[in-house]
């Protein structure tokens, strides 16, 4: 398999070309040609078809998670609100923020303004989220019957207004790109309920796992029980494809992450699945270079890669039955026009024709130049394969 998708590579690779008519955007074409028109529906969103594996004219783009956070126009909103859980939890101004990149960009993929936090507070975990620090938890998680005090989350009840912000995304952006949801995974989130935030060591959540691990265990499967259902939630209220974020899950040793993570991410998809089979699932996992062949063991859809690996190695290293999303480093946005041009025809040549969503490999930087987002998705738009 290896060769095959080599020899594919290297034929792509030589042919893709890049050419700037004076009257439209820059487009790369290659000789393998522009996909049949009929061959893609007209009714999915370029994203639901990449990922399925239909043949598509070129890969998808959106920006890892909201990129509307790193705009001018959020930080007015800021400025009047700012709290940020007031501006994740009220339904006009989750919509305002989340539809701020897709008026000014156009992506693929339209993205919930939210947190992964969000859900905790109805699971009996009290929070916030401070300007410059970032989540606080206020009672960490440090024993069992700190556990037995966490509720089951009941989204419909708790977060009410995630289903009807992403109902009336859905309605805007009205099929011209899919409207992504996301959830924390259960160890991402027990990692900030254990640390009482964020942690630069993890070793209390360390502590946990390896001197009571039965504690941690029972945690996680609150957890990996509520976000399958927050999931589901997310898909009947709107929602065209769901990100999972494991972003500490490679703090873990690759055994550890095999018996911490692993089985509650594949109780996750297992869960979802038997009730959404179409339901595209994206994981996410920061630094994932030393887990890569154990990711798909999930039952994801897409692998999202950061900018740590190569991505054709990735591919590589991924299979082919899964798609891959990524892997732009998000400070090439800080380069020149030309720079980031390159790096995108990279980036694409490296991922191989179709299966492939173009995404920076984490979020924006802050200070990031917009007029250099705006390059990347005129770029990345005017792709063909």
């Amino acid at each position: 398999m290896a060769s095959i998708y080599s020899s594919s590579l290297s034929s792509i690779s030589s042919k893709l070309t890049l050419i700037s008519p004076s009257n439209r955007q820059p487009r790369i074409f290659c000789s393998l040609g522009v996909a049949d028109p009929k061959a893609t529906s007209v009714t999915e969103p370029l994203l639901l078809n990449a990922v399925r594996g239909k043949d598509v004219e070129r890969p998808p783009v959106w920006l890892m998670r909201q990129a509307g956070r790193y705009m001018k126009s959020y930080q007015i909103i800021s400025e009047k609100h700012p709290s940020f859980r007031e501006r994740s939890e009220n339904v006009d101004l989750v919509v305002e923020i989340s539809l701020q990149p897709w008026k000014v960009f156009q992506p693929d993929g339209v993205i919930l303004f939210s947190d992964i936090l969000t859900p905790l507070s109805g699971m009996n975990i009290p929070f916030d989220i401070v300007k410059g620090k970032g989540p606080v938890i206020f009672d960490p998680i440090q024993t069992a019957s700190d556990v037995e005090k966490v509720r089951d989350f009941t989204p419909e009840e708790s977060v009410p207004y995630v289903g009807e912000a992403l109902t009336i995304l859905r309605k805007e952006v009205n099929n011209e790109a899919a409207v992504l949801g996301f959830v924390g995974a259960p160890f991402t989130l027990a990692s900030y309920v254990v640390e009482g935030g964020s942690s630069k060591h993890f070793s209390k959540i360390k502590r946990l796992a390896f001197s009571q691990p039965k504690v941690l265990h029972s945690l996680l499967q609150k957890f990996a029980t509520s976000m399958a259902k927050y999931i589901q939630y997310q898909a009947d209220k709107g929602a065209q494809a769901v990100q999972i974020f494991d972003s500490w899950a490679t703090e873990l040793s690759p055994v550890d992450f095999e018996e911490f993570s692993l089985p509650y991410l594949k109780l996750i998809v297992e869960t979802v699945k038997r009730t959404h089979p179409n339901l595209p699932l994206i994981l996410y996992a920061s630094g994932s270079g030393g887990l890569i062949e154990r990711l798909p063991l999930t039952g994801v859809d897409v692998v999202s890669l950061d900018w740590t690996v190569d991505m054709a190695e990735g591919r590589r290293r991924l299979g082919a039955n899964v798609a891959v999303q990524g892997n732009v480093d998000p400070g090439v946005l800080f380069g020149s026009k030309e720079f980031i041009t390159e790096r995108i025809k990279d980036t694409v040549k490296k991922a191989g024709k179709g299966k492939h969503i173009l995404n920076l490999g984490h979020g924006i930087v802050v200070g990031t130049p917009e007029e250099n987002v705006a390059h990347f998705f005129e770029v990345a738009k005017g792709l063909r394969y």
